[in-house]
């Protein structure tokens, strides 16, 4: 078996921000759930949100690195209302594609690569466009929860 060369600062850096901001997501959709009610696109996308998470602690684990705590647990806002939720939802979504943006920079590694792609791809292509949606819908049509 090979052994993997340890990641540089930058790397390290990167990864605590994407596992960050995925956290963030997580916490903040949660919190939408336990406030507003089994709503979509939340319940679909909180759970994409963990498999997120999973997958970067997996590179983690893979380079030996103790991964950050969460720290958004309580900290997240709380929304009035689905369509408030959904706008919130489009901002933290581009926020999170320039994250990952910025992110793929930080390294040439085949692997962390791939997983930024491919979680940069799941919010610009799948998230983003669920919430505009759910926007464009005012909030409406998702069944449970308030408007």
């Amino acid at each position: 078996m090979s052994e993997t060369i340890p990641l540089n600062e930058a790397e390290r850096s990167a990864l605590a921000a994407a596992l960050d901001d995925e956290y963030k997501s997580h916490e903040t959709y949660a919190q939408v759930i336990r406030n507003l009610g089994e709503v979509r696109p939340f319940i679909n996308i909180v759970e994409a949100e963990a498999r997120h998470i999973s997958a970067l602690l997996l590179l983690f684990e893979r380079y030996v690195i103790t991964p950050p705590e969460n720290h958004w647990a309580g900290k997240t806002p709380h929304f009035a209302s689905v369509h408030d939720a959904c706008r919130a939802g489009v901002q933290g979504e581009i926020e999170n594609v320039a994250l990952y943006d910025r992110l793929l920079a930080s390294t040439r590694r085949p692997d962390i690569l791939a997983v930024y792609q491919a979680l940069r791809s799941a919010s610009q292509d799948r998230h983003l466009p669920a919430f505009r949606r759910c926007v464009e819908r005012g909030g409406m049509g998702y069944g449970g929860g308030r408007p």
